[in-house]
This record gives structure tokens, sequence and C-alpha cells, in this order.
């Protein structure tokens, strides 16, 4: 069924969750695991005050790195062995949901597993969803994690 698996994480516990989940099914349906997480150093505000634009850049980039190394530890304790990807979006125009099911149309993926934090209101309005973006654009079967 699901031979492939792409997992998207940010480093949060609902992340975590779905990185759990992510593995668990890898390992009953023998499946690979790709573990992805997406950096947007392209919409920084660069009109800001920042002392350097490149060190923030750089320091996203190197942040999402240490979150892909941890997520890959995991699931190598877990027996699996997963690939990781750093997804930069690094184009006017690109957006993390898209980039995130682009890379698993790349890849290919059967299955997208990602967690949603359950915003609503006027967080929700202001911060948006990348699960829902995610869900909205992506031809795969996406499996949704909600956290606790």
């Amino acid at each position: 069924m699901f031979k492939r698996i792409l997992v998207a994480v940010d480093g949060s516990d609902t992340a975590q969750q779905a990185l759990q989940e992510a593995i668990k099914l890898a390992q009953e349906l023998q499946a690979k695991l790709r573990i992805v997480h997406a950096v947007d150093v392209v919409n920084l505000n660069l009109g800001a005050e920042f002392p350097n634009p490149m060190e923030i850049s750089d320091a996203l980039s190197k942040s999402g790195l240490e979150i892909l190394r941890k997520a890959q530890a995991v699931a190598q304790q877990a027996g699996i062995a997963a690939e990781t990807r750093l997804i930069e979006i690094d184009t006017l125009g690109h957006r993390i949901p898209e980039m995130i099911a682009a890379d698993a149309e790349a890849w290919p993926a059967d299955l997208i597993v990602i967690c949603t934090h359950g915003r609503r209101g006027l967080s929700h309005l202001l911060l948006g969803s990348v699960a829902e973006g995610v869900v909205r654009v992506a031809t795969k079967p996406v499996l949704l994690i909600r956290g606790k």
C-alpha cells in the first residue's frame, strides 16, 4: 500500500508525534521514510533592521539541519534508515506547503504525514496552517496528526 512515506517536521512536540506515527507506519508496512524540513529564506523581512540578513538565513538553515539530524536519529533508534532533506525556499512566490507537496511528488511519496497544531480563530487567520496548505495542494494522500 504505502511504500514511500514522507514526513514533514518543524521541531515542535506535535511534529514529533507525526514523526513517531510515520516511523510506526514505516515499520509496519516495511516502507521507506523521508524526513523533510522547510525553511523560507526568501520571505524574510529584509527591510527590517537585521544586522545581517544572510546571518538570519544561515541560522534558519542550520536550525533546520539540526531538526533533521535529531529526527533521523529517532528513526534510526527505531530501526528505520530514513533519508532527510532540507527544503530551502529561495524563490519569491514559493510557499512551504507547495514545496512540501512538490517534494512528495518528486521523491515520489505514497503518503505525506504532517502535524497540525489545531490553531483556530485569530491565530489561524494570522498564522495560517502549513498542514492545511499541504492538504489543499498535494496530489498524494495526507495523514494529519493532531497534537495532544
